[in-house]
């Protein structure tokens, strides 16, 4: 059964879904890409339709808003990213309604081989009945986190259509660049002035995550000696050989992506670009704990001194760079934000379920700079590839919460 919010909730993932926003972790501005902007100046029209006060686009790609309160109470802030993922093709998406989803297989026009079912994605099988929207077999959909944007704006359309709601203040924030770990600039929290906050950016219903990944992002560049191919015999050092030798003395059958679940952590080597005479290796470290981070990065710089150790003619350097930081490490020392989150999910009759995050959000750096920031459910389910899908009740469950932790704030 559709409820009040679907209709809203389909038409603006839709529309947003098509606009393309994905984000660059080679580019050095910011946002790192102009398209975002598409998507940043849109939420800024709507906001203003709405009526929506302060609605603002920063010098630094974040669109903020306040829903005012209509009681007084703390300030509680709703976080969003406009952005889409770079790992995978996210020009030119083609937004597929399928309604009444029949629990079979899902086909896709622009890719006949290409299959979405029980099979492959299995809490898709609990979903017969509700409409569900994939793209068109070609891209990504970007429900992440284009749910998450669509959740909090039909939120706070409703808020501001219905005065008799009692509420406190609510800040809207819309961020660029989370993809790449570079959505969330230093003067954001004090922008919100919000006492917590919220991201829409989780999967399943009931989902409250407060646990994340740490994360370091590392960068080897390797410079080795340049000779003309017919002449270089004792002169040349192949700087993608050099590379290539890095990578392969990387954990191969551990601590990988492909090889953990769980809690575990990974070292991932993600590009490699160049050439014969310099190269580089960009890898993502990720780990639970702080010396389990440490420790993959420590191995990534051994790995680098007996590369260049048994080519001493080469230059080989590693920088490591950090990310964000696991939100429970401030979040369990007041749980709060948390507790209130549990309560509003236990409100609209769903099970609160915790559990780590093999990723991150916005609200980890937004928690480890001040500001208390769990994540909440939007639906989204297979992300970053052509089988991501979401159902449109479950999205329509995550508006429900938010309005729940809107009116419980202030109780």
């Amino acid at each position: 059964m559709r409820s009040e919010f679907d209709q809203e909730l389909e038409e603006r993932l839709v529309r947003y879904a098509a606009i393309d926003s994905q984000s660059d972790a080679a580019s050095k501005t910011q946002p790192s890409t102009a398209i975002q902007f598409d998507m940043l100046r849109l939420l800024v029209a709507e906001l203003e339709e709405m009526g929506a006060s302060d609605v603002t686009l920063t010098d630094y790609g974040v669109v903020l808003a306040t829903i005012p309160g209509t009681v007084a109470g703390p300030t509680m802030g709703w976080c969003a990213h406009v952005d889409t993922a770079p790992q995978f093709n996210a020009t030119g998406v083609k937004p597929v309604v399928h309604r009444g989803y029949n629990g079979g297989d899902i086909t896709f026009a622009d890719a006949p081989d290409l299959k979405l079912s029980p099979d492959n994605s299995p809490y898709l099988g609990q979903k017969q009945g509700e409409d569900i929207i994939t793209a068109s077999g070609l891209t990504l959909l970007g429900g992440d986190d284009k749910a998450g944007v669509a959740i909090a704006m039909t939120a706070a359309r409703h808020l501001l259509n219905n005065p008799e709601i009692e509420h406190g203040p609510i800040r809207l924030a819309f961020t660029p660049d989370e993809e790449i770990g570079r959505g969330v600039d230093a003067r954001l929290p004090a922008d919100m002035a919000a006492d917590f906050a919220f991201t829409f950016d989780g999967g399943k219903p009931g989902e409250i995550e407060f646990e994340t990944f740490s994360a370091d992002g590392a960068v080897i560049k390797v410079v080795g000696v340049s000779a003309h191919p017919g002449f270089a015999k004792g002169k040349m050092v192949n700087a993608l050989h050099l590379a290539s030798k890095i990578v392969m003395m990387l954990p191969q059958t551990t601590m990988t992506p492909d090889t953990t679940e769980g809690t575990e952590g990974f070292i991932h080597a993600s590009e490699i670009r160049g050439g014969s005479s310099q190269a580089e290796i960009i890898l993502i470290i990720r780990d639970f704990e702080l010396d389990g981070l440490a420790a993959k990065g420590a191995l990534l710089r051994q790995i680098c001194a007996a590369v260049a150790a048994g080519e001493p003619r080469a230059q080989i350097s590693c920088e490591i760079t950090p990310q964000y930081r696991n939100m429970r490490y401030w979040l369990e020392k007041d749980m709060t934000p948390v507790d209130l989150a549990r309560a509003a999910v236990a409100d609209v009759g769903l099970e609160p379920v915790s559990v780590p995050i093999r990723g991150g959000t916005d609200g980890s750096r937004l928690t480890e700079m001040g500001l208390p920031c769990p994540n909440i459910f939007t639906g989204m389910q297979e992300i970053h590839g052509p089988l991501e899908w979401i159902s449109v009740q479950d999205m329509g469950q995550a508006v429900k919460v938010a309005l729940a932790l809107a009116q419980r704030a202030v109780r």
